[in-house]
């Protein structure tokens, strides 16, 4: 049977068991029928057949980052970089240049501070009125669990001497006077979302085009949105965006927990959809539950209600409360299969490894972090907890289902960075973090195609390049698995191909 499209001359890892390599894929519209030699081309190969000459170069599944964040990843990309910045004078002066060009009162945004690099404190609303005076400003940490307003930001959101703390959240103040210093602690997505004016259609759209050509032109044909403000109103804007095709990577989108029951009412739940753009897990943040049988209760509520849930859980203390959640609810209501996930999973102890496996949860991981951050951790996480940062091998060799995910735009979306970082845990100074804990490098892969696909339920039409599987495939410019682990960083995307359509060349 003619096949429409034939990649050949490849060297094709599958993530098949089955069937690990090949040389030539067949696809029947956006579907894999048949994965074989290049012998077999000629059988294959109609009069209407495109044919692409791969040139030897190395085939892989699209890449699938568990975690992302779409519209924080739009700000960002909006928003001046301040990741390279090594000083507050250096951020006062970006913020400066910015303000040059930017109409008096307008909002100047910066993203991605790191305090650890600027000399171990963040900056304060008097640095930033300092570089503009005439706008408000606001920068966001590197985390985006903090962000620092000067005088006139402040202002628009009303918050003064007077102003209480926040549920959820925290206002720095003056030791002395009590007056905001600036930085406010998990109010991010309440600035943005309440006191800052919208994004006009023409922003979005800009913003829109750059993420979307971040996705494709780094190889990832999937992704997972993993925010906990997602609504039912965010939802359909979601899926104009994939129907528009302003967003050509596949997209599984969580519901934010303050906005379930929105959801239901329309008879909508995890696994609602298509191949294109299905609704997700629950997203609950653990940290804002301090209360573990309120923490309990929300779990089984929407357990018993059907939902996947995504518990987001950094710290040992906030791992434990997710994971005696989910054995609440999974002694109140056995369920098998749901799948339910850990979100980031940072410090994990052997106990709690253990109760993880006997539960069949998912840990969603992020190995690019152990680059970016890792000299951060080394010299800020207590001696106590570093045994336990960002195990990957130790939960693998244990059975537990990991996937990985970059959580941009915390950290770049480049999955080959997170492959490096998870086989070398190697830190961007030369440190390496807990080296028991590096994987090879197909483990990686692994993390990044068959167990992101896993992790949304959708290992039966993607995650691999086998037949009856969806046609979305990566081209790279080395083949990671005879790659030394030190160059795999260094491995380009050429193109990507997304149910059968190359949708970017580089």
């Amino acid at each position: 049977m003619p096949s429409d499209l034939i990649f050949k001359n490849a060297k094709v890892i599958t993530m098949n068991p089955a069937q690990p390599t090949a040389e030539l894929i067949a696809v029947d519209g956006d579907t894999i029928f048949f994965t074989g030699k290049d012998s077999d081309a000629e059988r294959m190969t109609g009069k209407f057949t495109k044919v692409i000459d791969c040139g030897g170069k190395t085939v892989l599944p699209g890449f699938n980052d568990a975690h992302v964040h779409i519209f924080s990843l739009v700000k960002q990309l909006l928003s001046i970089d301040l990741s390279r910045a090594r000083s507050i004078d250096e951020i006062k002066e970006v913020v400066r240049k910015k303000a040059a060009s930017t109409p008096l009162g307008a909002w100047i945004s910066g993203t991605d501070y790191n305090e650890f690099y600027i000399g171990g404190g963040d900056p304060t609303r008097l640095d930033l009125d300092e570089a503009a005076p005439d706008n408000p400003v606001i920068i966001s940490h590197l985390s985006l669990h903090s962000c620092v307003l000067n005088s006139m930001a402040l202002s628009l959101a009303g918050i003064t001497s007077t102003t209480p703390e926040p549920p959820g959240g925290r206002i720095e103040r003056d030791l002395a006077t009590g007056e905001p210093n600036g930085v406010l602690i998990d109010m991010l997505n309440y600035i943005r979302s309440v006191i800052m004016p919208k994004l006009s259609e023409d922003e979005l759209n800009e913003g829109l085009k750059r993420v979307n050509n971040l996705f494709l032109s780094n190889g990832i044909t999937s992704i997972q949105d993993a925010t906990v403000r997602n609504s039912r109103e965010r939802w359909e804007t979601v899926c104009g965006f994939v129907l528009d095709r302003q967003l050509k990577s596949r997209v599984t989108m969580m519901a934010g927990a303050p906005f379930r029951i929105e959801f239901e009412e329309v008879k909508l739940k995890t696994g609602s959809g298509d191949n294109y753009m299905q609704l997700g897990a629950v997203k609950i943040l653990v940290e804002t539950r301090p209360d573990q049988n309120e923490l309990n209760q929300q779990v089984m509520e929407c357990h018993q209600a059907g939902w996947q849930i995504a518990l987001h859980a950094i710290a040992e203390s906030s791992v434990e409360g997710a994971v005696a959640a989910l054995e609440h609810a999974a002694k109140l209501s056995p369920t098998v299969g749901r799948r339910h996930r850990i979100e980031h999973c940072v410090e994990m102890t052997p106990d709690l490894m253990n109760r993880i496996k006997k539960l069949g949860a998912v840990i969603i991981t992020h190995p690019s972090n152990l680059y970016y951050s890792g000299e951060r951790y080394l010299a800020t996480v207590e001696k106590s907890q570093l045994p336990w940062l960002y195990r990957i091998k130790s939960p693998l060799i244990m059975g537990i289902k990991v996937a990985a995910a970059s959580d941009a735009p915390v950290v770049p979306v480049n999955p080959l960075m997170g492959i490096y970082g998870a086989v070398m845990r190697q830190a961007e100074n030369g440190q390496v973090l807990l080296p028991e804990e590096r994987i090879t490098t197909m483990q990686a892969l692994e993390l990044y195609t068959v167990k992101g696909a896993y992790a949304s339920n959708e290992e039966n039409i993607k995650g691999a390049l086998a037949p009856g599987k969806l046609a979305d495939m990566v081209v790279l410019s080395d083949n990671p698995l005879t790659t030394p682990p030190e160059k795999l960083k260094d491995i380009r995307v050429e193109k990507t191909i997304i149910g059968g359509e190359v949708v970017w060349e580089g």
